[in-house]
């Protein structure tokens, strides 16, 4: 029987892993630049990590992969990262043993029962941070500028950032009133989820995908209506942060993002292009103030985002970022005698002095070789014949300037580190 991947996940071919590692790459370098440091939490959990009472959002109550170990615990594969990285926060009391704010960030595999399509997999990567303990504007915007300078960094530039905030509590309290009077007069006529929503948390009735252009939300209340003194001056110094560090963004009055613990600030930065169509989310995130507390930690408030690799890998393929970049080896040995003893112990002195390194492993004409080695993109071969290998010498080519050298065995490591010093000049 011939088997083929379980739908909802797929194979990634070496053609698009080095893609894939050059963004991990990438975001590693950011998050040393701001200082976070990873971690990793385990695949499963128990369910109640990610299941609050009275979530709405989806991924709770329609996309968790949910079983029970010996008909008794409720385990949930990880469906998101900021949950599983707080309860390691608070199981291993972080904030007891490290200077707050602590600075954590992730890259790890997720799962979500959903309906896969271009982008969005059932098995998927997330690139995230987390900023826990301290409630300040300025960690707000610094937050947002790692995402964002990270996506500029890789090379997109369609993109804008989506802003808005959720209020704090009494901004909230007030806000809800306003919305559950305003969607009664058209309960029958939200969708079945919104109508449950409606009971439970209006809120998320503003993010709907069926009912968003209904005029139910079209008219509904802003929340920029019903912000205190405080939570008002708060976004305004979040923005102001932005502004200074010239980040552009415009302010969504509907944007609530996905997950209920969300408050205060939440963002989201978005592709422009038209073919990105309902996948044109970049990142998105926003802080949490309840979230530690629920935990069973203190009362300590945090901010995060999350990349979805996959997408990233797509739109970076649609803007042409991976074009510039091609894998490649170093060096490329020919070796045209019978033996192959000489071959390989050249290859590895090379390998030993961080030189990556391939070999012909096969009876094959110079010819033949060589065009492995230009699919290869080595950056030099090395041609061993039947005099190379009885004088001990070594014929070296540069495949950008076409010089090739003989040169003794000896001197293979001062001539190669030479020749790296021309090629940076060049």
């Amino acid at each position: 029987m011939a088997y083929q991947t379980v739908k909802g996940t797929y194979d990634v071919l070496p053609e698009d892993f080095w893609k894939r590692e050059r963004v991990k790459t990438l975001f590693s370098h950011f998050l040393d630049l701001y200082a976070y440091k990873q971690l990793e939490t385990p695949v499963f959990e128990y369910t109640g990590v990610f299941k609050k009472e009275n979530d709405t959002s989806d991924m709770v109550t329609k996309e968790m992969y949910t079983f029970s170990m010996n008909g008794k615990d409720s385990l949930t594969l990880r469906p998101e990262g900021t949950a599983g990285v707080i309860r390691s926060f608070v199981e291993h009391k972080l904030y007891g043993t490290n200077e707050l704010p602590v600075k954590l960030a992730y890259i790890e595999e997720m799962f979500r029962h959903e309906r896969p399509q271009k982008g969005r997999q059932r098995q998927f990567t997330q690139l995230g941070v987390e900023n826990i303990g301290d409630k300040n504007p300025l960690i707000d915007a610094e937050t947002i500028a790692l995402g964002y300078f990270f996506i500029k960094a890789l090379g997109l530039n369609d993109i804008r950032v989506l802003i808005n905030t959720l209020g704090d509590s009494a901004s909230r309290l007030e806000y809800r009133k306003a919305l559950e009077l305003h969607f009664a007069k058209y309960q029958d006529t939200l969708c079945p989820d919104c109508q449950n929503r409606l009971l439970k948390n209006p809120l998320r009735i503003l993010d709907c995908k069926v009912d968003h252009e209904s005029e139910a939300v079209l008219s509904a209340p802003k929340m920029k209506d019903y912000l205190t003194q405080d939570a008002a001056s708060y976004f305004a110094k979040v923005l102001a942060y932005l502004d200074a560090m010239e980040i552009p963004y415009e302010i969504d009055d509907k944007l609530v993002r996905g997950l209920d613990y969300y408050t205060d600030t939440v963002f989201e930065v978005v592709s422009t292009r038209k073919e990105s169509g309902s996948q044109s989310t970049v990142f998105g995130g926003g802080r949490y103030d309840e979230l530690v507390k629920e935990m069973g930690g203190p009362q300590i408030s945090g901010i995060g985002f999350a990349i979805g690799l996959e997408r990233l890998v797509i739109l970076g393929e649609a803007e042409g970022i991976f074009e510039d970049y091609q894998p490649s080896v170093d060096c490329y040995v020919i070796d045209m005698t019978e033996a192959s003893d000489y071959a390989l112990i050249i290859a590895s002195m090379l390998r030993a002095n961080s030189y990556s390194t391939e070999l012909n492993y096969y009876k094959r004409s110079m010819k033949a070789q060589f065009k492995s080695a230009d699919r290869k993109n080595a950056r030099f071969t090395i041609i061993i014949g039947e005099d190379e290998l009885n004088n001990k010498t070594l014929t070296i080519k540069n495949t950008r300037s076409k010089e090739q050298t003989s040169i003794k065995y000896e001197d293979l490591m001062n001539y190669v580190e030479s020749l790296d010093d021309l090629m940076e000049e060049e």
